[in-house]
């Protein structure tokens, strides 16, 4: 106990001198709170009331989904109702060719070729966002209150299409900027931390609604208790399974110093059961959010509104078409995520380089084949383990209506986004600690 606490007296006193953490902690919160501030600026010609009252008699689904991601914003519909969605959409298609085409996978290996990458993305999520954009508005002009009045106050058509588009393709790119700002000069996972806050701004409406489903009877007591027992129970199982690892052991030959003889040294490759985090279920989600919202905008008021309700019904959530497509998706991004971010081939020429082995198996294609069965494996592990995280609590989702707030997907982001910020943040901590030993000694050497 006395040990814990001077570890955090430490980790405190260590804080409190961390001036450029400090500074990096106070951006990303003035971020954040102008990204909340954006979610509340309305598109320009529409009737916020009208808009509020369709919504009440018309949620669920798809477009509770679209809110959870974009943090209100789109039941509000304002300039940041596509959220950060369209950039995560386009990271995919473009990440997939860079795979596929060998001219793409050339620019990866250098500074330059990763900004001609980070631009061809940028060009595909403004292609994307007015593909979204025309079709929301598109869909906007066709709703219309219970009186008959529209939604949409703006009596020349293309006009109010040109506005809509362009508003949401400028606070689609605010974001992906503001996203950016955090990564460099903030604490790390802008696109995360964004989507996370979101997240976070719902949860107490979703508990309140559903605290007032038990009082008025539409949820059980004992539904009530399994639903919060399950979402501590989701929590344990995230934060656990995050945490561990694969450790395999690597080691190094005995060498001289100063004519003396050294022991062989051993260290660790740590490899983690999901590799992927949560980018898989945010991946999936954006993919289906793309086909999801051609059907529901630009056919929902037409000849082909028929069909289009079809499929929107075989893929409303809960249904056995949508759970299917869901985990298809999961386990397809966690193997594609896993193998951008670990490559056997490189990690088995760094340990060549350093003189590193491991016991039993040659230096170089022995080694990274060994590494890649390995991953394989954990890889195999942590899609299922997403899986069942992200779809076992849709099922109660969909037979007990609890908000879309407390489902798998929402938490797991919420916890591993909140662990990998705790671990940027104790990166910097580290780092200012050794720079400041580092000052330090050569102080001392100076003497």
């Amino acid at each position: 106990m006395a040990a814990n606490t001077l570890q955090t007296n430490s980790a405190m006193s260590a804080f409190s001198k961390a001036t450029d953490l400090q500074k990096r902690i106070l951006f990303t919160i003035f971020a954040l709170i102008v990204y909340r501030f954006g979610t509340y600026v309305p598109l320009p010609g529409i009737n916020p009331r009208i808009l509020e009252e369709i919504w009440a008699h018309n949620q669920g689904g798809l477009l509770d989904m679209f809110d959870v991601f974009a943090g209100g914003a789109f039941q509000r519909m304002t300039l940041l109702a596509l959220n950060i969605m369209p950039y995560i959409s386009a990271s995919i298609i473009v990440s997939m060719m860079a795979m596929a085409l060998p001219s793409m996978k050339s620019l990866l290996e250098d500074a330059t070729g990763h900004r001609k990458i980070n631009d061809y993305t940028r060009w595909l999520t403004i292609l994307i966002t007015f593909v979204q954009g025309l079709g929301i508005a598109l869909w906007l002009e066709g709703l219309t209150a219970s009186n008959g009045a529209p939604a949409v106050m703006i009596a020349s058509p293309w006009l109010f299409r040109l506005t809509t588009v362009t508003a949401l393709m400028g606070g689609t790119m605010f974001i992906v900027w503001l996203g950016e700002q955090i990564t460099s000069r903030g604490v790390g996972n802008g696109a995360s931390l964004i989507i996370m806050v979101g997240i976070i701004a719902g949860l107490p409406r979703a508990v309140a609604k559903t605290l007032e489903m038990s009082r008025s009877g539409q949820l059980s007591l004992p539904a009530l208790f399994t639903v919060g027992a399950l979402i501590a129970l989701l929590v344990f199982v995230v934060v656990f399974v995050e945490r561990a690892q694969r450790r395999i052991v690597v080691q190094y030959p005995k060498g001289q110093m100063m004519m003396r003889s050294m022991a062989s040294s051993t260290s660790y490759l740590p490899i983690k059961i999901n590799q992927g985090n949560v980018m898989p279920p945010i991946l999936a989600m954006a993919l289906m959010a793309l086909p999801l919202t051609i059907l529901q905008f630009f056919f929902s008021n037409n000849e082909a509104g028929e069909a289009a309700s079809g499929w929107l019904s075989l893929l409303s959530r809960g249904s056995v078409t949508y759970l299917a497509l869901y985990a298809f998706l999961i386990v397809v991004f966690d193997f594609f995520y896993t193998g951008m971010v670990f490559d056997p081939e490189k990690k088995a020429e760094n340990l060549k380089k350093s003189g590193g082995f491991i016991a039993g198996l040659r230096p170089g294609k022995t080694t990274a084949e060994y590494l890649d069965y390995v991953a394989t494996r954990l890889t195999v592990l942590g899609a299922f383990y997403l899986t069942v995280i992200c779809l076992f609590p849709e099922y109660l989702i969909a037979h007990y209506d609890v908000p879309f707030y407390l489902g798998g997907t929402t938490l797991l982001i919420v916890v591993t986004v909140i662990m990998e910020t705790m671990s940027q943040i104790q990166a910097h901590l580290v780092a200012y600690q050794y720079e400041g030993l580092l000052r330090k000694a050569q102080l001392k050497g100076r003497l």
